[in-house]
């Protein structure tokens, strides 16, 4: 079932001797510093999908999100309230108000020692899978930009008309992570218990039991307390770091934008010292797993 949710992105991998691994990253506070999802509340506004008040209610729903997770019943909350906020939206034009705000919006939020660990990974020949319960429209261009070869995020109904019914058609949210992970193993050659996963939050449990070396990243309390009774290891991801201030072998789709905002200047050597120490906390980090 999953199969028509995992997408591949134009990062497209080379062929991989058998059994393969892959490393499965949830998106928000895992990857990026806040919500992917209502990161864009400012951009869907000034593409008139949005009003004033919805703008503040999300900005109101991001603090809680960061200031402490965001638990199931918080997690329903949200969903029911995107979902209703989505309705009549054309998809057309939020893939376009994605893609204009994408490296604004997105590349200053990205962890450091997560595009550390992302390179690292790929690297060893893993593939690179993000897993997010927000919308595919807004984690699939994420994923290219990072150099994911993976997406399976949320999909909501689509009209004839080309606008969101207010639906959802496939929600990776909980146990449907894991579903979309064992799956995903069955049809690729995973190994899943030579996988790595990384997550925030303890509704992504599930997800960490189906791999061989799950991680607890930036933990929600109810996390810490599962990962330090599992003995998973914790790690605490805190600088994020535009990707143009890192040095342009990190593996990142080679459009030209993004090539140029890559570019090496005058900050070349800070970026070097910067991506070589996160590079060495990287590889500890796999070599501790």
């Amino acid at each position: 079932m999953v199969g028509a949710y995992a997408r591949c992105v134009e990062n497209q991998p080379l062929p991989h001797s058998s059994p393969r691994t892959a490393a499965f990253f949830d998106l928000d506070k895992t990857v990026i510093a806040k919500s992917s999802a209502l990161t864009f509340s400012k951009s869907f506004y000034q593409g008139g999908l949005i009003n004033r008040r919805a703008v503040l209610r999300t900005a109101y729903t991001q603090f809680i999100f960061l200031a402490g997770g965001a638990d199931h019943d918080q997690m329903e909350r949200m969903r029911e309230y995107l979902s209703a906020l989505c309705k009549g939206w054309n998809v057309r034009q939020v893939r376009e108000i994605v893609a204009e705000a994408l490296h604004d919006l997105i590349d200053p939020i990205i962890y450091d020692e997560a595009a550390s660990l992302i390179e690292a990974h790929h690297t060893a020949g893993r593939d690179v899978v993000i897993v997010s319960s927000s919308g595919a429209e807004v984690v699939e261009p994420i994923g290219e930009m990072l150099g994911a070869d993976r997406v399976v995020a949320t999909r909501m109904v689509v009209g004839e008309d080309g606008c969101f019914t207010g639906e959802i058609e496939y929600y990776a949210y909980g146990p449907t992570k894991a579903e979309a992970v064992r799956e995903l193993a069955e049809s690729e050659g995973y190994d899943l218990a030579r996988c790595y996963a990384y997550s925030d939050s303890i509704t992504d449990v599930p997800m960490l039991e189906a791999v061989g070396h799950p991680h607890a990243v930036n933990p929600d309390r109810a996390l810490r307390r599962e990962a330090v009774a599992r003995e998973w290891p914790v790690l605490v991801f805190s600088k994020p770091v535009r990707l143009k201030q890192r040095l342009p072998g990190f593996s990142v789709t080679a459009r030209p934008a993004l090539v140029a905002a890559a570019a090496v200047g005058a900050a070349a050597a800070t970026a070097g010292l910067v991506w070589y120490a996160s590079r060495r906390r990287a590889a500890a980090t796999l070599a501790s797993a």
